[in-house]
């Protein structure tokens, strides 16, 4: 199984990292050469450097050939557009895009991008926390 992993910092480069150990066949696309660092020396997978809006970018990576793509730059915007492509232009049916703002998140999942937004997953996450918190405190002894 082929996927493309558009964005190379702490998330994308994690992301593409275990792919890779699970066995997927893994090319990673970052504008920054340097970031191929955090793959470390053993990276097996693909890179090439370049924008992931770029078409002869995402060409050279095999987007024709992928099952599915991540996209996890660090611009909202940015990873919107790119999924769009992927899903739409090359049909990859599993395309999964990080959006930090939650607002924007929900209008992309309801037009059928598969969103991940870890803004909204701290907010669930600490307000839990919080309310189970205190619950716990009121809670007779």
């Amino acid at each position: 199984m082929k996927v493309l992993v558009i964005g190379c910092g702490r998330v994308g480069s994690s992301v593409a990292l275990e792919l890779n150990r699970q066995g997927w066949d893994v090319t990673a696309i970052d504008e920054k050469e340097d970031v191929l660092q955090r793959l470390g020396e053993n990276w097996s997978g693909g890179f090439v450097v370049g924008h992931g809006m770029d078409m002869s970018v995402l060409r050279e990576a095999g987007i024709e050939d992928a099952d599915a793509v991540v996209v996890a730059t660090d611009g909202d915007n940015t990873n919107l557009v790119i999924a769009q492509v992927a899903k739409r232009r090359f049909n990859i049916e599993t395309t999964v895009v990080r959006v930090l703002d939650p607002a924007r998140a929900a209008l992309y999942e309801d037009l059928g991008l598969w969103t991940v937004c870890p803004t909204q997953t701290a907010i669930k996450v600490l307000t839990e926390a919080v309310t189970s918190s205190t619950e716990r405190a009121e809670a007779p002894a």
